[in-house]
Parts: structure tokens; C-alpha cells; sequence
């Protein structure tokens, strides 16, 4: 049998085709896949920086002067640390700052007791759960503005449905009844909100945990013959644990940060109860025009939020290794 030298060379030309490694016949073509990858995303992550890191940095070097921002041709000076000592100095930023941690304290248990509880409820599936899972949903899907105005409605003593929902339960006249107005109340009331709000999204985030639990251990703990009270503590909530720690990550970032539902239902009153870290800051930065310290001031806010995070996720994911 006899070959034509040009089928032999055809079949090796082929074969070394074949076998050209990717990232060669990819360099022969133009650009690399991952190149392209980045061509694409680069316009994304240029502007991303360019609107969180550009302000970060601005209000750190503002923080070291004394620029006002109603005085933008005055001269500005540096003044060193000394906005920074201001603020740390300052005692009604410590106030603030005291009430910013009670509402977060406060909202964050509240939240997740009755988020998991709700989670808990709709995880046993009965009839009707896709329903009242959607009802439960509503607060969550409106905007804090539409909130704060149904709610500050709610609140009035006179013509409001809360006041004479306590008057009934309680005895007491409905006039009597000032959520917003009362210095004990108002602290109150902006929880009660926050967490009719937000306690849906908790509840999602644990419900998404619940459902990821395998059925086989709880089959395996009823072979057992383990009670489901033992369940609930051995299996249910050490398993569901990563998920609650992680909306209360994020509840205690967003609350941390309280702005609008305060501003809408008292605006930090009565009197100065109510007036969050963020108020405060908006207070000195756009009332007073001390630009200089209220960077200084959100600057100290970043590290404390960043701080406490940072020690939170280190919690976390021990949790999650375990």
C-alpha cells in the first residue's frame, strides 16, 4: 500500500493544528478571553471607585482642615488632628452616639426574635404559608418615606389608630397617648417602626437558613427518638446560627446608619432624644457648616462601623467552621 507524500504532509499539518495549545491560537485571534473580561468590566469598577473611594478620601483630607463648605474661596488651612479631637471631646456626640447604640441594640433583638419566629412559623409549610409569607412581606417593599408618613399618621393622638388601640387595652385617653412627643416614647416608637419594617428581611434571611437544613437530620434525630424541643436546640438553631449572625450584620450596618425614619417620624426630638449619629453629622455639616469636623466625625464613624464589623465577621466565620 503506498502513500502520496502531499496526504502525509496534509495529515501533519492537521495534527499540529490540533494540537496548538489554547492560549496560543487565543493570542492569534486578538485578545485573551480574560483580557476581554476586563474590557468589559473596567468601565463598571472605574466608576464604583470613583463614587466610593474618591468621597472616602476627600472627606479624610477635609477632616485635617478647616474648609466650610457655605465658604468654598476662603483659605483653607490644615489644622492637624485637631478636628479630631473636637469630635471625641465633644459631649453631645457622645449622646449621640449613646442613643445610636440603644436604637441599634434595641432594633436588632427585636428583629431577630420575631424574624426567626415568623421564619420558624412559615418553614412548617402550612396551607397557605406562600400567602401570609407575601403579607409579611408588604413593610419591606415600602419606601421609608411612605413609612414614616403612615406611621407618623398612626402615631397622632388624636385622629391616629395606635392611640386608641393602647387606649383600649390600657384605659387611657387617646390624648394622653404621645408616642412622638413624650421623651420616654419616642425612642419607642421609632423601634416599633424600624422593626415593623425591617423584621421581614430577617425573616427571609432565616427562613433561607432553615430550608437549607437537610430533612435527613431531623430524620435521624426522631430514629433517635430525640423531642422536637431537643431538635429545635440541637439541630434547628445551631445549624440556622451563620444566618442570623449575618442579618444581624446587616441590620446593625443599616441601623447603625438611622437617618430617614427619624427624621421623618421626630427629627431627633423631642428635644435631642432621638437625635441619632447621623443627625448629628448632618446637623454640623449643613446647619452649622463646620465641614471640617463633620468629616472628622463620619470619618470616626467609618472606623467604629468597620471596626466592629471586621471583629463580627471573625465571629462569624468561626461559627460557620465549626
Amino acid at each position: 500500500m503506498t502513500f502520496s507524500n502531499t496526504s502525509i504532509v496534509d495529515k501533519a499539518a492537521a495534527a499540529a493544528v490540533r494540537a496548538t495549545p489554547a492560549p496560543v491560537a487565543k493570542r492569534v485571534r486578538g485578545l485573551s478571553d480574560r483580557a476581554i473580561a476586563w474590557l468589559f468590566i473596567a468601565p463598571a469598577i472605574t466608576l464604583l471607585l470613583a463614587i466610593n473611594i474618591f468621597p472616602l478620601l476627600w472627606a479624610v483630607y477635609l477632616s485635617f482642615t478647616n474648609f466650610r463648605a457655605n465658604r468654598p474661596n476662603a483659605v483653607v488651612e490644615g489644622v492637624g488632628l485637631r478636628n479630631y479631637q473636637r469630635v471625641l471631646n465633644d459631649p453631645d456626640i457622645w449622646i449621640a452616639m449613646q442613643t445610636t447604640a440603644h436604637f441599634v441594640f434595641w432594633t436588632i433583638v427585636l428583629q431577630t426574635l420575631i424574624g426567626f419566629a415568623l421564619a420558624y412559623l412559615i418553614d412548617r409549610k402550612f396551607r397557605g404559608h406562600a400567602f401570609w409569607t407575601t403579607i409579611i412581606l408588604i413593610p419591606m417593599m415600602l419606601s421609608p418615606a411612605v413609612v414614616g408618613n403612615f406611621w407618623r399618621f398612626l402615631y397622632e393622638p388624636q385622629i391616629g389608630l395606635f392611640a386608641y388601640v393602647v387606649s383600649f387595652l390600657t384605659g387611657l385617653q387617646p390624648s394622653d397617648i404621645q408616642m412622638l412627643g413624650n421623651v420616654s416614647l419616642a425612642p419607642w416608637a421609632i423601634i416599633i417602626v424600624d422593626t415593623w419594617m425591617w423584621t421581614p428581611y430577617v425573616m427571609l434571611i432565616c427562613l433561607a437558613g432553615l430550608r437549607s437544613i437537610p430533612d435527613y437530620i431531623y430524620e435521624a434525630a426522631e430514629v433517635d427518638r430525640a423531642s422536637p424541643w431537643r431538635q429545635f436546640w440541637s439541630i434547628t438553631v445551631p445549624m440556622a446560627l451563620p444566618f442570623i449572625m449575618l442579618a444581624v450584620l446587616f441590620r446593625g450596618i443599616e441601623n447603625f446608619k438611622m437617618f430617614d425614619m427619624v427624621t421623618l417620624l421626630t427629627g431627633g426630638g423631642p428635644g435631642s432624644v432621638t437625635e441619632v449619629a447621623s443627625i448629628t453629622l448632618k446637623r454640623q455639616a449643613f446647619e452649622t457648616w463646620a465641614t471640617g469636623r463633620s468629616s472628622a466625625f463620619a470619618i470616626v464613624l467609618f472606623v467604629a462601623v468597620f471596626g466592629l464589623a471586621n471583629i463580627y465577621v471573625k465571629a462569624l466565620n468561626k461559627v460557620k467552621q465549626r
